[in-house]
């Protein structure tokens, strides 16, 4: 089905207004941004922010949730336990690109809020994807506390890379995130994997 017209046009705005928040909280504080601020930097009438958003937070909240929406559909779960599957050096490598932003977040004092939000956000995303994945067959473990492990860990890692001055690549921080919980993501893909190769093909 094609996009109508106004939803590219509401794509567009959303864009717009999403883009001046994260210059202006690169320059400012976040408490010290109006919703002034940033209809005057998008070009966007007053009703028209407000026909989207209720408020700065919503406009940011939306846009974090929007992010993480897609980094979680770029996971490879039939990769899981055996190899990289979560896109950890695409995540890193979009920080670097936006470190002043994050330094924006961290002088605003929102960064640990942001990344505790995230991470259960994500957590969530993580939990349904596995339940579909595995689809009734039995884990090892318990589905929601592995999504929590696997999303507090991500963005753990990302906290500290970002606060040490990112030491290390976003390709060797991938490795080093699949290297710590791939033994325990191997325990709950094992019996599905065990199920899926006992299981009669159609064939025989």
């Amino acid at each position: 089905m094609p996009i109508r017209k106004n939803d590219r046009r509401a794509h567009r705005t959303k864009r717009s207004l999403s883009a001046a928040l994260v210059g202006l909280i690169k320059e400012k504080r976040f408490d010290d941004i109006t919703v002034q601020n940033v209809i005057e930097r998008a070009d966007v009438g007053r009703s028209t922010f407000y026909s989207h958003f209720r408020d700065k937070e919503d406009l940011f909240q939306q846009d974090w949730e929007r992010f993480l929406d897609d980094f979680a559909q770029q996971i490879d779960w039939t990769r899981a336990g055996s190899g990289p599957f979560i896109p950890v050096a695409y995540l890193f490598q979009h920080l670097r690109e936006y470190q002043q932003f994050y330094r924006g977040l961290e002088r605003s004092r929102k960064a640990e809020g942001v990344f505790k939000t995230g991470a259960g956000y994500l957590s969530k995303l993580v939990e349904q994807a596995i339940t579909e994945f595995l689809n009734d067959r039995q884990a090892a473990l318990p589905i929601p506390i592995v999504a929590n492990y696997l999303a507090s860990e991500l963005f753990a890692l990302l906290k500290w890379w970002l606060d040490q001055q990112m030491p290390y690549t976003p390709e060797r921080m991938d490795q080093i995130y699949h290297e710590l919980v791939t033994p325990v993501v191997a325990k709950i893909f094992a019996p599905a994997a065990a199920n899926a190769k006992t299981q009669p093909s159609s064939s025989a």
